[in-house]
């Protein structure tokens, strides 16, 4: 978020939805109340480093690290958050002041902080959890609002498949060895994932939808929404129709799986070295788009979820509850989590990251992979369009990705020191500036790695290029 939108949320005061806290040395001992509240609540923003009437009073520069470092801690700790929630900390500077700000989204479930229930009100944070009504409008206004938690009470453990939970299992390990999950049964692993929950006003209890799509048999997905399915459309030659056409209506992890599949046999790889890793940006890009398709979708609308690849762009379409309308700006939006607990379980498995680095991410790279941004559009229907081909598309295919790989360390190394361009194209080899500023220097702007002495002046003669060594 932009400083100048920073600090007009503090001029705005505490509220329902702003709470400030000193934390100037150490965390306040009812930051997590509060946190806890804004999670049951409607969500809301977090600053750390501000008095109460809204004086920024700044965090000792020796204590922000250990600061950040025990609270993202403790949200991971089911004692003193339960269920826990990721959470990421922005450190900011104003007024030569560092303070800390957390955006803490709506959550689809009702948390505990401490083992008590606190809801948010004008007046702060309130402790509910001795009120049954308020508990029970509580627990009824997350089920209501997330249809990932509808619960399905005749759906049986037996309808769940066998092998996606040993796949997830597996996934998980990946991520973390000894993750929980590893030892848990189907139930245990259910329950911790918040996919089999009671509905405390009926009494009833069961595996609920976001269960039912990750882990259930093709015709028990049916059975509980008739409609669902993601089309993967190729709209090149044959406009009017398709090319090519995957018509998807399984579980979440194989439709995923047969996306990134679909998107693999028709795009180009195009590989990069990314501090000293080799990545492929195509994957980087489409495990956004694809994951944030699935993940944040309304299934209880029958508007089927699309990913149509066309000749030089590729369009992502999904249902959608709206927190707004039009375009969104990459760097300046506040990410909603449309279903916490599907998101949730996707981070554990290591297929996304933290909520709304896909939009960042997929902007970052398709920069390198095509020259051009990406858009996304807020509605009804969500839609994120990837145009394949920039001004200037450099093409990286597989049997020169090594040699590319090689050539971008060698670079980088030897601008360690700023060079010029004359420079660097004698001690590459490269005859001809355009190669050079097209198929390197762009692509390297772009990502990161590689940094201009004169930024706002880019045709300057006196224009060098820098890079740093802990980007290597």
């Amino acid at each position: 978020m932009k400083d100048t939108q920073i600090i007009e949320l503090i001029n705005k005061g505490e509220g329902i939805n702003i709470e400030f806290k000193e934390s100037k040395h150490k965390l306040n001992r009812d930051v997590f109340e509060s946190v806890c509240a804004f999670l049951n609540r409607n969500g809301g923003h977090l600053f750390l480093g501000i008095d109460d009437d809204g004086t920024i009073l700044g965090i000792d520069e020796d204590s922000v690290d250990k600061i950040k470092d025990n609270f993202v801690t403790l949200m991971n700790n089911p004692d003193k958050i339960s269920p826990t929630f990721y959470l990421s900390v922005e450190e900011i500077k104003i007024k030569g002041r560092t303070i800390l700000y957390i955006f803490i989204p709506e959550s689809s479930q009702v948390h505990r902080c401490n083992g008590k229930i606190y809801d948010r009100n004008e007046d702060g944070d309130l402790d509910i959890t001795n009120n049954t009504n308020q508990v029970s409008q509580l627990y009824m206004r997350k089920q209501s609002t997330y249809s990932e938690n509808m619960i399905f009470p005749v759906a049986e453990m037996s309808e769940l498949r066998d092998d996606i939970f040993i796949k997830v299992k597996r996934l998980a390990y990946n991520q973390r060895i000894n993750h929980p999950w590893e030892d848990m049964d189907k139930m245990e692993l259910l329950k911790s994932a918040g996919f089999y929950l009671k509905d405390l006003q009926s009494g009833k209890e069961g595996i609920t939808l976001a269960g039912i799509l990750i882990f259930g048999t093709d015709q028990l997905i049916f059975n509980a929404v008739p409609h669902f399915k993601t089309d993967a459309i190729l709209r090149v030659e044959n406009l009017d129709r398709y090319d090519d056409r995957d018509d998807i209506r399984t579980n979440l992890i194989d439709s995923y799986e047969r996306l990134m599949q679909f998107v693999a046999k028709h795009l180009n790889d195009k590989f990069y070295l990314e501090k000293d890793q080799r990545i492929n940006i195509r994957d980087r890009i489409f495990r956004e788009a694809v994951s944030n398709m699935l993940i944040h979708r309304e299934y209880l609308n029958p508007y089927p979820a699309k990913l149509i690849i066309e000749k030089d762009r590729v369009i992502t379409e999904n249902s959608n509850k709206a927190h707004g309308s039009g375009m969104i700006d990459p760097d300046n939006f506040s990410p909603y989590p449309k279903n916490p607990k599907i998101a949730k379980f996707f981070k554990e498995i290591g297929w996304v990251d933290e909520l709304g680095s896909g939009i960042r991410n997929i902007v970052k790279y398709n920069k390198i992979y095509s020259g051009a941004g990406a858009q996304f559009i807020e509605g009804d229907i969500f839609k994120t369009i990837i145009p394949l081909v920039g001004e200037e598309r450099e093409e990286f295919n597989n049997p020169t990705s090594e040699k590319i790989d090689q050539e971008t360390k060698k670079l980088l190394e030897f601008c360690e020191t700023p060079r010029n361009r004359k420079e660097i194209e004698e001690y590459m080899g490269i005859k001809g500036k355009d190669y050079l500023r097209k198929n390197m220097l762009k692509p390297l702007i772009n990502g990161g790695l590689l940094f201009p002495t004169l930024p706002d002046k880019p045709t300057s003669p006196n224009q060098k290029y820098y890079s740093k060594k802990d980007k290597l």
